[in-house]
C-alpha cells in the first residue's frame, strides 16, 4: 500500500501548484486527447491523412530529442496504409489481452525494417500506451518506466519495474496509477481546480485518467520540493546540458579520482595532438552541465555520473565526479533499454568524445543506475543503542567503549577467542550500536576459506558463455557503496579471517585498508583503475583461537589490526541479569561447574585462556530445561573436551562425569 502521507503530501504540492505552474505547461495533454477524439476514424478514406492529423496536438507526448514514434508511425502509415490500419485496428480491440496487443503492435513495427536498417521504429511500451490512452481516456495512463520507478520510490510502494519485465511493468503501472486516481478521486478540490481550467478544446476527463497521468509526472518530478513565496521575482534556471563521455583506452576515468581537489582537466586535443571528436561539443559544454561516464576498455560500461565543473581554460574541460557506480552498467543493459535504442552507437566508437544525450536519455540512465546502485536511506531502520548492545552482547560497559574507541581509531578490528564467546553475534551488534540503527545496507559480511581469492574479493575475470567477463568483486563494491555515502558509517564483517590466503586475498589492499593509506588510491591490477579504501569503511574480523588446524596470521596483516580478545562473558552484568530471568538451579551449577573448567584450561600450559569455553553455549534460551542442558554437556562441551586433552582420556572422564553429574541430578 502506498505510503499515505507520502500520496497526500504529493496531492497538496500538486493542487499548490496547478493553477500557476502546472496547468499552462501541462494542459496539451487534455488539448491532444480531445483532438485525437474528434479526428479518429479507423476507417477513414485517407488513413495516413487522418492517423497525421489525430496525432498533431500530441506534442512530446511523441516525439522528443532521439526519440520519434509520431514521425515513424506515420511514415509506416505512408508507405502500407493498410497494414498501419490493422494493427490501431488490433491494438484498440478490447476484446484481447493487452500485453497480446503491444506485442503484436512492437512486433508488426519492427516487421517494417529491414534487418540490416541502423533505425528503430520506437513503437515501445511508451508509445503504445499512449495510443491507447488517446483511444480510451476513461480507462488507459501513459506507462513510461523511469516515470513509473520514481513514483514507485516516492510513495513507498515497493514495485520493481525490472527492465524488460515489459507484461509485469505494464500491469504494475496500471495498479499504481489507479491508487493514485482514486486518491484523486476523492479529492474534491482537485476536481474543482482541473474544472476552473478545462476549456472546449479540453478532454472534460471525467474519470480524471489524464489529471492521474499529470500528478505521476508532477510526483516523478517535483513532489517535495518547496516553493519559495518571499522572492520578489521567480529566477529563471537554465536547463543543463547532458553529455556522454567515453574515455580513451590508456586515459580511462581520471575525473573519477579525487586527487586533483575533486577535479580533473581533459585537454581538448587528444595523444596525438588532434582535436577530439565532436571539438564543438567540448567548446559547447558548460559549469553545471551533466556527464555520464563511460569506458571502452577492458569491459564497455557506465562507470561514473559527473558534472562539469568549471569552464574550459582554453585547453582543458575540467570535470567534478559526482557519483562513482558500485555496480558499473553494461553496454548489453544499454542496448536492451527501449529507451536508449537512440544511442547504442555512442557505447560502441568515438573513445576520447563528448556526446550530447537528452534529458529522457540522461533520467533513463540516472534509472538504470539507482536500480544497480541504490542510495543507503538509514531512516527507515529500527533505533539500536549501546544500552541494548550491553544487554545481548554481555559486554561490561568499560570494555565496550574501549572497543569501539579502537575501531574508530585502527578502522580494522579482529575479534579474537574460542567458539562459544560470540564473536559473530559482537561483531554485527558492534557495527549497528555505532551507526545507532539496525542498518543491513551498511554491513556485509563473508566468510574466508582456503579457496577464497582475490578475484571474489576485489575483482577478476569470469568465465562467460561468450568467454571471460571481469567482473568486481563483493569488496570493491562495499567500498563504492560506501564512497558513495561518505557521511556514513559502513562496516565490512569477515568470519574466520584467518582461514584464508590473507596476502593472496587482499592483495595490494594490504596498505589501502590501513588507516593512514584511507581515501589514497593505487592502480588495480585488473582494470587499471584508481582505487581507495574510504575512510568511513570499518572492517571486522572474527578469529577462532582455539583451531589447532590453522597457521599464525599473516604479519603483514597482523600489523594492520588491532586484536581484541573476547573471554566467556559469565560474570557481566548482562549474563547474570539473563541467568537470574531463567531462574534455575541446575543452570547456575552448570555455570558455576563451567567457569572451575575454564580455570583449569587456562592454566593448562597446552591451551590457555583462548580455548575456555563461552557463554553463548548457554544463551537464547526462555527456559532452561534439562533436556537442553545435556544436549549442551554432550554434544557441545564434550566433543571439545575430547579434542583439547584427546592425551589425557582421565582427564577427559573426569569432566565428563563433573559435568553429566549435574544435568543428571
Amino acid at each position: 500500500m502506498a505510503d499515505r502521507l507520502a500520496l497526500q503530501t504529493a496531492l497538496d504540492d500538486y493542487k499548490r501548484d496547478f493553477v500557476d505552474k502546472t496547468w499552462p505547461e501541462e494542459k496539451y495533454k487534455w488539448q491532444a486527447v480531445k483532438h485525437f477524439q474528434d479526428n479518429w476514424q479507423l476507417n477513414a478514406e485517407d488513413f495516413p491523412a487522418m492517423l497525421k492529423r489525430s496525432l498533431e496536438k500530441t506534442g512530446n507526448l511523441l516525439a522528443s530529442a532521439g526519440s520519434f514514434p509520431r514521425s515513424m508511425i506515420e511514415r509506416f502509415s505512408r508507405s502500407d496504409p493498410e497494414r498501419v490500419r490493422a494493427m490501431f485496428a488490433a491494438l484498440f480491440d478490447e476484446s484481447v489481452d493487452l500485453h497480446e496487443r503491444m506485442e503484436a503492435f512492437k512486433d508488426e513495427s519492427t516487421s517494417f525494417l529491414e534487418p540490416d536498417d541502423s533505425r528503430t521504429h520506437f513503437q515501445d511500451e511508451n508509445t503504445i500506451s499512449t495510443y491507447l490512452w488517446l483511444r480510451y481516456p476513461d480507462k488507459y495512463y501513459i506507462y513510461k518506466w523511469s516515470e513509473c520507478r520514481a513514483v514507485s520510490n516516492k510513495l513507498a510502494l515497493g514495485y520493481r519495474f525490472k527492465k524488460g519485465d515489459y507484461a509485469n511493468n505494464v500491469r504494475d503501472h496500471f495498479t499504481m496509477y489507479e491508487v493514485i486516481c482514486a486518491a484523486a478521486q476523492a479529492d474534491p478540490e482537485l476536481r474543482n481546480l482541473l474544472d476552473s481550467q478545462l476549456a472546449g478544446d479540453c478532454y472534460p476527463d471525467p474519470a480524471l485518467k489524464t489529471l492521474t497521468i499529470d500528478i505521476a509526472f508532477y510526483i516523478s518530478r517535483s513532489s517535495g520540493e518547496t516553493t519559495d513565496t518571499n522572492t520578489e521575482a521567480d529566477t529563471e534556471v537554465e536547463e543543463p546540458n547532458y553529455w556522454w563521455l567515453v574515455a580513451s583506452p590508456h586515459q580511462k576515468f581520471r575525473f573519477s579520482n579525487l586527487d586533483v581537489g575533486g577535479l580533473e582537466g581533459w585537454s581538448l586535443v587528444n595523444e596525438n595532438g588532434r582535436k577530439r571528436n565532436i571539438y564543438q561539443n567540448f567548446l559547447d559544454a558548460n559549469e553545471g552541465d551533466l556527464v555520464v561516464g563511460y569506458e571502452s576498455h577492458p569491459v564497455k560500461q557506465v562507470v561514473a555520473l559527473g558534472r562539469i565543473g568549471a569552464k574550459q581554460d582554453g585547453e582543458h574541460l575540467w570535470f567534478e565526479k559526482t557519483e562513482g557506480l558500485v555496480t558499473p552498467i553494461d553496454y548489453s543493459t544499454i542496448s536492451g533499454t527501449p529507451e536508449l535504442a537512440g544511442m547504442q552507437s555512442l557505447a560502441t566508437n568515438m573513445r576520447g568524445s563528448l556526446f550530447k544525450l537528452t534529458k529522457a536519455e540522461y533520467e533513463t540512465i540516472l534509472d538504470l543506475v539507482r536500480e544497480s546502485n541504490p542510495l543507503v536511506s538509514p531512516k527507515q531502520n529500527d533505533p539500536y543503542t549501546k544500552e541494548e548492545f550491553l544487554s545481548e552482547v554481555y559486554m561490561s560497559e568499560p570494555d565496550y567503549d574501549r572497543l569501539v574507541n579502537v575501531l574508530r581509531r585502527k578502522k580494522n578490528l579482529i575479534l579474537q577467542g574460542a567458539p562459544g564467546v560470540g564473536k559473530t553475534f559482537a561483531a554485527q551488534r558492534l557495527a549497528w550500536s555505532i551507526m545507532g540503527q539496525r542498518d543491513a545496507d551498511r554491513v556485509a559480511f563473508i566468510q574466508f576459506h582456503q579457496n577464497y581469492s582475490y578475484e571474489d574479493f576485489m575483482m577478476g575475470y569470469k568465465p562467460t558463455d561468450q568467454g571471460f567477463e571481469l567482473r568486481r568483486g563483493i569488496f570493491y563494491e562495499f567500498c563504492k557503496k560506501a564512497e558513495n555515502n561518505p557521511s556514513l558509517d559502513f562496516f565490512f564483517i569477515i568470519d574466520e579471517i584467518n582461514r584464508g590466503n590473507l596476502s593472496k586475498i587482499f592483495g595490494e589492499l594490504l596498505m589501502l585498508i590501513e588507516s593512514d593509506y584511507r581515501g589514497k588510491s593505487a592502480t588495480l591490477a585488473y582494470s587499471g583503475e584508481a582505487f581507495s579504501v574510504p575512510a568511513n569503511v570499518h572492517i571486522i574480523g572474527m578469529m577462532n583461537t582455539a583451531d589447532r588446524s590453522l597457521a599464525m596470521i599473516d604479519y603483514a596483516l597482523r600489523r594492520r589490526f588491532s586484536f581484541v580478545p573476547m573471554t566467556p562473558g559469565f560474570d557481566t552484568e548482562g549474563f547474570r541479569r539473563y541467568q537470574t530471568g531463567l531462574d534455575d538451579q541446575m543452570l547456575d551449577q552448570l555455570v558455576v561447574s563451567v567457569q572451575t573448567l575454564n580455570a583449569e584450561i587456562s592454566k593448562d600450559p597446552s591451551l590457555g585462556s583462548g580455548f575456555c569455553i563461552g557463554h553463548s553455549y548457554f544463551c537464547g534460551q526462555d527456559a532452561a530445561t534439562p533436556e537442553w542442558m545435556r544436549a549442551v554437556v554432550d554434544y557441545d562441551l564434550m566433543p571439545m573436551l575430547e579434542e583439547y586433552w584427546f592425551d589425557d582420556d582421565v582427564k577427559v572422564e573426569r569432566w565428563r562425569d563433573l559435568l553429566r553429574g549435574v544435568v543428571e541430578a
